[in-house]
């Protein structure tokens, strides 16, 4: 019996729906902040980021192997390692919380996780549609509001530490929420990283 092709599109999907998992475990870490349970949530985004680096390691497997690729193999490799990074980079802000002790959940951070959030929700819309990105009506709108979401992650960056230093003056403090604000911020970032390669890839192939 003929082996089924392995379906890349499918595996993209997965990835970002990986991503959506680790937001929405922040978001809710953040959102309902307990210190005695956080060390539960990282063990929880852990498993969600070491599932999606298994689902990454088999793609690559099944590229070495392939003859031939719906996309460019440069394209699904670059793609698959952005998609990776946004699990990882969700997967960071919960460790910097961890490490740094935080005791209570600054708002601006409760408004960072429900970008962050959203932008994997649009992310896992576009990447649904991706594989009939040649036919699609929608996949260009769904860039775009990630790219929208991206900048009103840094007009938030912009106004969250400004805020942080008029109204602290500890210098651990500081250094702690300047950190995770950083990460967070990228987080969208890498969001939209996905979203540019993504329009790159329909350009190529249109």
């Amino acid at each position: 019996m003929k082996k089924k092709d392995y379906d890349y599109f499918q595996a993209f999907t997965q990835a970002v729906d990986y991503s959506c998992q680790a937001a929405e475990i922040l978001k809710n870490t953040l959102t309902y902040f307990d210190t005695d349970k956080l060390n539960d949530r990282l063990k929880d985004v852990h498993g969600v980021e070491h599932a999606a680096d298994l689902g990454k390691h088999e793609m690559m497997s099944e590229l070495a192997r392939a003859f031939i690729t719906p996309i460019e193999r440069e394209d699904i490799l670059e793609l698959m390692q952005e998609l990776d990074d946004v699990t990882d980079d969700i997967e960071d802000v919960l460790i910097r919380t961890y490490i740094f002790h935080i005791l209570s959940i600054r708002e601006d951070a409760l408004r960072f996780a429900d970008i962050i959030s959203r932008c994997c929700g649009e992310m896992l819309k576009m990447m649904k549609e991706f594989r009939d990105f040649r036919k699609s009506k929608t996949i260009h709108e769904m860039i775009v509001t990630i790219n929208d979401l991206e900048e009103e992650g840094d007009r938030l960056y912009t106004e969250a530490v400004r805020r942080l230093f008029m109204h602290s003056k500890d210098p651990i403090e500081l250094m702690v929420w300047r950190e995770i604000f950083d990460r967070m911020e990228k987080c969208c970032d890498a969001c939209e990283h996905v979203a540019n390669i993504v329009e790159s890839i329909i350009m190529k192939n249109s």
